[in-house]
């Protein structure tokens, strides 16, 4: 049960039989096999009803719907794959636990500066000189046991993210120009790209912390909202660069995405329908790559990396074995 299945088209997504028929305004009929599927990400101005979402809670595969911008706008989440009170109590007791709640926090951060340095350390190897940016990314880490609260912490990651994001206009083609990040709206084709694929890690992550009891709304980094899934933030934030900006690199280093994909919208920089499609196919074929995981002794795909961060954050919280964040080892 790992397939995504992306729909772009306008119309209407509807149950037909036992299983998906996606009917587009010209009436062409596509149909998705959901016995395999993780979930339905919504792209185009789509139509459903409530036989359709009912039909998907059955089967267990949450819809994710991309509004204005393709920008994430919410989840129909099936019904817990695992419900625990006990998990919900403790993962509340780390978070109104001062120490215990800085502690992870520093994990995901140190994670995530792991990953992007990573990313640096692969470009300097090949015709970059980015040393004094893996000095910076080591120097935010290493910072990371002086901090006191939460707000350093983010502080912490800001930082290193910045030096990171300071690679990307020597790693891309100079018509891709980044200069830093902007987004609400994204102001060119680098932070369009950005926003886009971050929207994804993030939806995927939601439906891998559904698999497990905890409360995705419980978080430790970023502070629980009214209107987010702020444990995704926390997690999705140790892959974003192993999934979202490897696919960028990848896509537009070799032309398979190009400036003509994007298109200007009030103010805005958007990748097109033809663009997000290329993106889109991209970032599932990575997920969908497998690794040997040492502790699993076994080839894993990465999309079920996600759902062993959040079987890990879930054993931490219940046993109280160290939580480990990803990083990569490859």
């Amino acid at each position: 049960m790992n397939d995504n299945y992306h729909v772009f088209s306008d119309g209407r997504i509807e149950r037909q039989d036992d299983t998906v028929r996606v009917v587009t305004v010209d009436n062409e009929k596509k149909y998705l096999p959901v016995e395999n599927a993780e979930a339905i990400f919504l792209h185009g101005q789509i139509e459903y009803n409530t036989r359709f979402v009912s039909f998907l809670n059955q089967e267990g595969v949450a819809v994710h719907v991309f509004g204005w911008h393709d920008h994430y706008a919410g989840s129909i989440m099936p019904k817990r794959g695992q419900t625990s009170g006990q998990t919900v109590v403790d993962q509340v007791r780390a978070y109104d636990d001062p120490e215990h709640r800085l502690k992870l926090a520093k994990a995901f951060v140190d994670g995530s500066i792991h990953n992007m340095r990573s990313n640096v350390v692969y470009y300097d190897g090949r015709g970059y000189d980015f040393e004094q940016i893996l000095a910076e990314l080591e120097d935010a880490r290493a910072s990371l046991d002086r901090m006191k609260t939460i707000d350093e912490t983010m502080g912490v990651e800001a930082r290193a993210r910045k030096a990171y994001y300071s690679t990307f206009d020597e790693i891309l083609p100079e018509e891709f120009v980044f200069g830093g990040r902007q987004y609400n709206p994204p102001n060119n084709e680098v932070n369009s790209l950005i926003s886009f694929g971050n929207s994804l890690v993030y939806a995927n992550v939601v439906s891998a912390i559904r698999a497990t009891a905890l409360d995705p709304t419980i978080s430790y980094l970023h502070e629980p909202g009214e209107r987010r899934y702020s444990l995704a933030l926390d997690i999705a934030d140790l892959f974003k660069p192993l999934l979202a900006d490897r696919v960028m690199f990848r896509l537009v280093n070799r032309g398979q995405l190009t400036t003509d994909e994007f298109e200007d919208e009030m103010n805005s920089c958007l990748l097109d329908e033809s663009g997000r499609k290329t993106y889109s196919k991209a970032y599932e074929e990575t997920l969908d790559e497998t690794i040997d995981h040492p502790d699993l002794g076994k080839k894993v795909s990465y999309q079920y990396l996600l759902r062993v961060e959040a079987y890990k954050l879930k054993k931490h919280l219940l046993t109280g074995e160290e939580y480990v964040p990803f990083r990569r080892w490859w």
